[in-house]
């Protein structure tokens, strides 16, 4: 096995850095929820960040901890918005400036946010795969610190920090549940979970129109998807990340795939249950212990809400397709 490229101290260092900008998520039982899944169900809210969303966590320790050297260059990065205003928020904080690249047609809430943040934002390509590699061809070379959105271990080290508020509230998971896009949030929670508590199980959520990371996870080798059909852009990922992968062979137990339909309807859970809104990747985990509710009956299980930046214009369909509903 070889050497974690982020570890459990890493994450322990990145704590001061974000604790001093962001105050711990909550981590609540949601009693209609538990009653739905017949666990004990826990919802990780990461839906309630400035930004609404995980990424921020990582995006304070990387550009915190950077020198001024690379400060002063500008910060580069690619998203389809919530690592995109991750960095924004950051350079914002410590005084960088900021480009992001996004997919044409990207989450026009996401893309208002980047800019209000005071980020310039550049849009190119049909989806995420394409922007990021208009970035690195167009826009790097111009020079710049580019912070990929997944190879960076002051990222993952951020985004474990979710993990130890996790641990702080409840000692003894059974299960942690999180979405994967490219895959720093089950990395960062793995890393916790293996070094803390190393019978909890820790499982990533991709959806099914979007699986390449999920397919090279199990197959062992490195496998793309032409295609990216989601409407879960935070998970609309189709080629994966070297340093991810390798982490999640290291602390990701399992991987579950849910389609289109489980999201809306596990959106639609979310926001008559708990009235959060939740984007796609949001209501991956919850999505995903619905549909394996058997396997986790009568456990504790932990879902990372990632993020509630929803595009709008999804929400009719989630009102339509309507709740997970009982046996």
């Amino acid at each position: 096995m070889t050497e974690l490229s982020v570890d459990y101290n890493d994450v322990l260092d990145a704590l001061p850095w974000v604790r001093e900008v962001l105050p711990p998520t909550a981590l609540i039982e949601w009693p209609g929820l538990s009653e739905l899944l017949g666990c004990q169900f826990f919802v990780k809210h990461e839906n309630h960040h400035p930004v609404g969303a995980f990424k921020v966590r990582g995006g304070i320790n990387l550009i915190g901890t950077l020198s001024d050297e690379e400060k002063a260059g500008g910060i580069l990065g690619c998203s389809t918005g919530n690592h995109g205003q991750s960095l924004a928020f950051a350079c914002r904080r410590f005084g960088v400036e900021c480009t992001i690249v996004v997919p044409e047609g990207n989450n026009p809430d996401k893309n208002a946010a980047i800019r209000g943040l005071g980020a310039t934002l550049i849009e190119a390509g049909r989806h995420f795969d394409e922007a990021r590699d208009y970035m690195e061809r167009e826009v790097v070379p111009q020079g710049g610190r580019y912070v990929h959105s997944a190879n960076e271990p002051k990222l993952i080290a951020g985004v474990g920090t979710m993990a130890c508020e996790i641990f702080d509230v409840l000692p003894d998971p059974d299960v942690i549940i999180v979405p994967i896009g490219l895959g720093s949030g089950v990395c960062g929670n793995g890393i916790v979970a293996k070094a803390v508590r190393p019978q909890t199980t820790v499982i990533g959520v991709q959806a099914s129109g979007a699986d390449a990371v999920a397919r090279s996870w199990k197959s062992g080798r490195m496998e793309t998807s032409d295609r990216v059909d989601t409407w879960a852009e935070g998970m609309a990922t189709g080629v994966p990340a070297e340093m991810t992968m390798d982490i999640m062979r290291q602390v990701m137990d399992d991987v579950i795939i849910v389609d289109d339909d489980e999201l809306r309807r596990a959106s639609f859970s979310l926001l008559k249950r708990t009235h959060n809104l939740a984007e796609g990747a949001g209501a991956a985990t919850l999505a995903a212990a619905y549909q394996q509710r058997e396997r986790f009956a009568g456990k504790k299980v932990v879902a990372v809400l990632s993020g509630g930046n929803l595009d709008l214009a999804e929400l009719p369909r989630i009102m339509a397709a309507g709740e997970l509903r009982p046996d």
